[in-house]
């Protein structure tokens, strides 16, 4: 798609009507039946979602075209996967997938992580650009800044100068058009998708229920390696270097770190149909 053909698709996804839980419930038990044209009509109304969650990343350089066609990939996806049953709204559970691919989109675009696919992966990607601000913040710059964010990450020095300069995407203003000499602006295609209250709630439900599948996958994995996702993975602000794990495992860095990828490969794999296929 070109600029003009863009703005044209993202103001027609605006007027598509909204459903109201009832028809979105019934279209969504059609769908689990094979019926594609109700699969058809549950993506249509949501391609609003699709496009607010896609436009959310077009500060990377990715063309808008593709992150809007793999948000749109994965929200058929989360049309074949819903079960209204559940009691989440669509457009919650849907969330999870549309950004599941974007993020694989981007994160497989950077090339900042070699093999792999998923959650874990996009963790490395985010993490780097954390810990990258974090040096920022100390005050750190040149080789010293690439050496706390090598430790902190747990990658040689080398391999960390190379990701660091693949990281030049710069902070988007929702103000801004949404492409080049585009009418529409981010915050006008946000216009009517925040959630509603029982939205909310939903959401929160969903949350719940992913810690909920995590904690479950934890429990497959022996003591050590608990404590090793726990330091490692799903510490967001403070994780621990892998240095640091090492002496506390009483092993050298390379074996932490062998420990943790087969950690790792352990957690992905309980939590496979949560991954984008």
């Amino acid at each position: 798609m070109n600029d003009s053909e863009l703005d044209r698709y993202i103001e027609r996804v605006r007027q598509i009507p909204k459903l109201s839980r009832e028809d979105e419930t019934k279209l969504a038990k059609k769908a689990i039946k094979g019926n594609k044209r109700a699969a058809d009509k549950l993506v249509e109304a949501n391609l609003r979602y699709a496009v607010a969650i896609a436009l959310q990343y077009r500060r990377y350089p990715i063309p808008l075209g593709d992150i809007l066609a793999e948000a749109n990939v994965g929200l058929v996806t989360a049309v074949r996967k819903f079960d209204p049953d559940r009691g989440t709204r669509f457009v919650t559970y849907a969330g999870y997938w549309i950004r599941a691919y974007v993020l694989e989109l981007v994160v497989r675009s950077a090339r900042v992580v070699g093999g792999g696919t998923g959650a874990l992966r996009s963790k490395l990607f985010f993490k780097l650009r954390r810990e990258r601000a974090r040096a920022r913040s100390l005050g750190l710059l040149g080789e010293d800044a690439i050496a706390e964010v090598a430790d902190r990450i747990g990658e040689p020095v080398p391999r960390t100068r190379r990701l660091l300069e693949q990281l030049s995407a710069s902070d988007v203003s929702l103000d801004q058009p949404t492409h080049d000499d585009g009418r529409t602006t981010l915050v006008e295609t946000m216009e009517g998708s925040m959630e509603a209250p029982d939205e909310s709630v939903a959401n929160k439900r969903f949350n719940e229920m992913l810690q909920s599948r995590v904690s479950d996958a934890l429990e497959t994995l022996d003591e050590r390696e608990q404590y090793i996702v726990r330091q490692r993975i799903l510490k967001v602000d403070d994780a621990m270097t892998l240095s640091r794990l090492g002496e506390n495992l009483g092993v050298s860095r390379e074996r932490a770190r062998q420990l943790e990828a087969r950690a790792k490969r352990k957690l992905r794999a309980q939590l496979s149909d949560l991954q984008p296929a």
